[in-house]
């Protein structure tokens, strides 16, 4: 018998660890613990979030090789479950949905998630259908019931590379904070870097690609390095790491710069870091700023566009430095270190937190209303 409550489905490509999946997961929780019956539809069911996927949550596998490959899938699905509204994020995926509502000819609301600031991500992507995608977006967008845009940075950009009118890009915050991150920036930490007595140690979590920048990281910690002791250490995996490991060799850093991949628990690293360093070249809400305020490190974030200076409140909450700028982002390091970058505060996190965030998605998923 079909489950009387009400059905909502997130679809997205993975659960591998970006900002977005996590982000996403998040939202799936909420829901559930709101009393939804809860689809996470996947195209393919593989990466390290999986683990993280409560009890209350189905899980649906595509089984696709790719995100456009789930398109038949992804409408089959819907004709036979019929959820009441389908969230779906990341542009390409955004796509994939939109084309399979129409495909599966129902009437279940859909909203789509943009996370990102899409002009930059797809300019700088050395991938051609990343770069076809602000003109698929352009193109299918406007068959959505709903677009939500995570910052108001990511709106104005949005608006302006489809057209949309911005009046028509409602901006909905990511439920970020949760009750686990809190708990989990508590648990122990067994690093040799942490222990009493060791020098302080500067901290980034990311992707290693180019989005993130850490060779202007890296150049900048070198600067650094050469008038005081200090570690930097960069949680995360992806196709930089040859390159940075290259540079961190070339400039003689390897006592002292760690990149370890991607950790299962970087909360427990951001509540004891001395400093968190965002370097980016682009984002759009940055979900990983928004994790070290809550966990209570003092934050040093690149002016990018777009998500570091909203979050920060135009540096109230932490230091903002130009993108691209080595001796800028070094003399932020500096003066971090000495204790001249402000503390997060409570009310930095807030307008963040999940309980905030989770009843205007149910608003917006039910009736078009946040």
């Amino acid at each position: 018998m079909r489950d009387q409550r009400k059905q909502f489905a997130i679809y997205l490509p993975s659960l591998y660890g970006g900002g977005a999946e996590r982000v996403m997961l998040n939202l799936a929780h909420g829901l559930a613990g709101c009393g939804c019956a809860v689809d996470l539809v996947l195209a393919q069911a593989k990466g390290p979030y999986l683990s993280d996927v409560h009890e209350g949550i189905r899980l649906v596998d595509l089984k696709a090789s790719r995100v456009l490959t789930s398109l038949p899938a992804l409408a089959r699905y819907l004709r036979r479950e019929q959820p009441e509204a389908l969230l779906s994020a990341l542009d390409y995926a955004n796509v994939v949905a939109l084309w399979a509502r129409r495909l599966a000819g129902v009437p279940c609301r859909l909203l789509v998630t943009e996370h990102n600031t899409l002009s930059r991500s797809a300019g700088n992507s050395a991938k051609w259908r990343q770069r076809m995608v602000p003109h698929l977006v352009k193109r299918f967008y406007p068959w959505a019931d709903c677009v939500i845009a995570t910052s108001g940075g990511v709106a104005d950009d949005l608006s302006q590379v489809t057209g949309l009118p911005r009046e028509r890009i409602k901006i909905l915050y990511n439920p970020v904070v949760t009750p686990e991150l809190r708990e989990k920036a508590r648990a122990p930490l067994n690093h040799p870097w942490f222990e009493a007595g060791q020098p302080p140690v500067v901290l980034a979590v990311g992707r290693l690609t180019k989005q993130k920048d850490f060779p202007t990281l890296i150049q900048a910690f070198a600067q650094v390095r050469q008038t005081r002791p200090a570690r930097l250490l960069i949680l995360g995996e992806g196709p930089d790491r040859p390159a940075l490991e290259a540079l961190v060799n070339k400039l003689s850093l390897e006592a002292d710069v760690a990149m370890p991949g991607f950790v299962e628990n970087p909360y427990a690293y951001m509540s004891r870091a001395s400093l968190y360093v965002l370097s980016s070249r682009w984002e759009g809400l940055p979900t990983v700023l928004i994790e070290a305020l809550c966990c209570g490190s003092p934050i040093i974030a690149t002016d990018c566009p777009s998500g570091p200076r909203e979050i920060l409140a135009d540096g109230l909450y932490g230091s903002l430095v130009p993108v691209e700028d080595v001796t800028a982002l070094a003399q932020a390091i500096e003066a971090g270190l000495e204790g001249k970058t402000p503390h997060p505060t409570e009310e930095s996190w807030q307008p963040y937190s999940f309980e905030a965030v989770v009843d205007k998605y149910i608003s917006l998923l039910l009736n078009g209303r946040a």
